[in-house]
């Protein structure tokens, strides 16, 4: 079953790259407390992820933040050596927490797992975003063709 608005997030927990190594991020902290814009792409350095998601929230992370949005992070079914490079590359700096769902369990527990087997991609996580207060789902948007037509900053942004 898909996550919805009024859904609590599932328990899980991601990996994040540190300076210290890779650690352990629980959706409790994560979301506890907090409110959070998360969004979602199906490969770290892929074109559209690359090009335009992740540069979208970059570009537009104080405007979100100053809608009252606490957090903003990005998560993949990537591992977090691959997240923590990606967001170098990009240059995300501290505006985007570069989350790893390495075995998409969490993403598969949200419902929002993409089967990208055919790409030789494995099993991925769909193309979304979504904003989560104190860990409950108030907005969320799922990009059902595989192009970024409704997860983008802006869309989220003009919900915060």
């Amino acid at each position: 079953m898909t996550v919805k608005v009024g859904d609590k997030v599932p328990e899980g927990t991601l990996m994040e790259m540190t300076d210290s190594g890779q650690a352990p991020v629980t959706t409790a902290n994560l979301f506890g407390g907090k409110r959070v814009a998360l969004f979602s792409v199906p490969g770290a350095f892929t074109p559209t992820c690359s090009n335009q998601h992740l540069p979208g929230f970059v570009a537009n992370a104080a405007a979100i933040k100053a809608k009252g949005i606490d957090t903003i992070a990005c998560i993949a079914v990537n591992d977090a050596f691959v997240m923590g490079a990606w967001g170098r590359a990009q240059n995300v700096g501290d505006s985007v927490r570069m989350l790893a769902d390495g075995n998409a369990t969490w993403t598969q527990a949200l419902g929002l797992e993409l089967d990208a087997t055919g790409f030789g991609m494995g099993v991925r996580g769909k193309r979304f975003s979504v904003i989560v207060d104190d860990g409950t789902v108030t907005n969320i948007n799922v990009d059902e063709s595989g192009g970024l037509d409704v997860s983008s900053a802006e869309t989220l942004l003009a919900q915060a």
